[in-house]
């Protein structure tokens, strides 16, 4: 999800650290066993200051989402979209003896161009990128008791080949006439159950939609095999492989079910599922580069309400965490001794980077404030102290609500150190040689484009050769 930007410029950081210990002689070997005792210790010191946070706090989970938001495209319409994050987040969250599991594959995100940004929506319940199969079908079923099914409502071929030999016309009646009975069979059964709307994940023969469209079932063909699962476990129903066993006990319920046209498409909402385990997200944007960028802000903010769901911890934002990491390794760095204490007094410089980029990027002087963040450390007990970067000063992050999961910094952290220590362990670069290319001319005389004699051969090979 989020931080991904902050593990590889750490990365990039920590080899700039590097570079300057190889010029010192200091072999590579022993920089990488002094970034890794870094980094373990600075989970730990992670660990130490991170803060609690509540499943029930939405609020603190709301502002976890809106910092993971700051600085993308979507942050003018972040608050909205940070409440969507944490609804859809908390309704599929399951809880275990260890805690709380929240899988965000669960969580279905459409996109459609039209309307702002504002006007994303969650539904408690799944949108499904398709349309009715037939238009004699009913547009909206409430309470719709929905069957699933994993098979095509199709005449099936034989496994074998085979060939039918017709000498009458009536034969061939009859043969057609078994086949239109074998669909009608398959549609009764499903009435049968109680069944108002089909989902089906392969074919619907078109005789089979003409029939569920006389008994005004809603049915919908070749839905992917994930909005499937996610609409097991949002309706309650179960993934059928065959109509013969289809039951009323198998049958899903959905408060509505209705093909409504978004953007001049039509699209299935399934809505009103009671406590359904999987939702979806409908994302608008006047553009498609709107959309998709309001898109990978949704998914950070799905993921860090998630992480933070799960851990129950919390750091603060703004460089706060960082600054307290680099003065805890520095203090570290003297009791390690030896060339090693030389990388794990580097890799605090290295964590560093994250407020000095913060300080560059609001046009701030970054070593003016590094120099007010170690000394606002060094007085104060709390590691909450950040840059506000609005206002160029050094607050309270946490009181600001500017808050990130746990996961997020201690993630950065191991991803890149371990991308570094990985780079430093490559022995030698092979640079590729620059090719020098002949001016004209300059080979034998007759020799031609200036190459060597000879070099006219078959295939560029020596004379005889050919």
């Amino acid at each position: 999800g989020d931080g991904t930007t902050t593990a590889v410029v750490f990365a990039g950081e920590l080899l700039n650290e590097a570079e300057d210990l190889l010029d010192q002689s200091i072999h590579s070997t022993v920089i990488a066993s002094g970034f890794r005792m870094a980094a373990n210790k600075a989970q730990e010191y992670l660990e130490e200051i991170a803060l609690d946070v509540n499943f029930d706090d939405d609020e603190t989970l709301e502002k976890v989402a809106m910092t993971a938001m700051t600085g993308k495209k979507a942050e003018s319409a972040r608050l909205e979209l940070a409440k969507l994050a944490v609804k859809a987040d908390k309704q599929i969250t399951g809880r275990t003896d260890g805690g709380y599991v929240v899988d965000t594959d669960y969580i279905g995100i459409e996109k459609k161009q039209g309307g702002s940004a504002d006007d994303t929506t969650l539904v408690n319940g799944l949108i499904i990128d398709k349309e009715r199969t037939h238009p004699g079908m009913p547009r909206r079923v409430k309470d719709g008791k929905i069957a699933l099914l994993n098979t095509s409502l199709e005449v099936k071929k034989t496994e074998t080949d085979a060939e039918i030999r017709v000498t009458d016309p009536e034969q061939l009646r009859a043969f057609l006439d078994e086949e239109e009975s074998m669909l009608r069979k398959a549609v009764d059964k499903i009435v049968e159950t109680g069944a108002n709307i089909v989902l089906c994940q392969k074919g619907i023969d078109d005789i089979a939609q003409h029939f569920l469209a006389k008994k005004d079932i809603l049915a919908v063909r070749r839905v992917k095999k994930s909005d499937m699962e996610k609409l097991a476990r949002a309706t309650g129903g179960e993934v059928i492989t065959s109509v013969e066993d289809l039951t009323s006990d198998n049958l899903g319920k959905a408060g509505l079910v209705e093909e409504r046209k978004i953007s001049g498409d039509e699209m299935i909402f399934v809505e009103d599922c009671e406590d359904p385990k999987a939702v979806s997200v409908l994302i608008r944007g006047g553009t498609e580069h709107v959309i998709d960028e309001v898109e990978r802000s949704m998914h950070d903010a799905l993921r860090v309400v998630a992480a933070a769901i799960e851990d129950g911890k919390i750091v603060a934002g703004g460089g706060a965490p960082e600054i307290e990491l680099a003065k805890n390794l520095r203090d570290f760095a003297e009791s390690v001794g030896g060339r090693e204490a030389l990388a794990v007094r580097a890799f605090a410089d290295a964590v560093e980077v994250a407020p000095r980029t913060l300080a560059e990027n609001a046009g701030l002087d970054s070593i003016d404030v590094l120099v007010d963040l170690r000394a606002k450390h060094d007085d104060a007990k709390g590691a909450t102290l950040g840059l506000n970067i609005y206002e160029g000063k050094v607050e309270d992050m946490q009181k600001g609500g500017v808050v990130e999961p746990l996961r997020v910094k201690t993630q950065a952290i191991k991803s890149g150190s371990e991308a570094a220590i990985m780079i430093l362990r490559i022995d030698d670069v092979i640079a590729a040689a620059e090719k020098e290319m002949p001016s004209p001319g300059a080979g034998a005389p007759g020799a031609p484009g200036g190459m060597p004699p000879g070099a006219g051969a078959p295939g560029g090979m020596p004379p005889g050769m050919g």
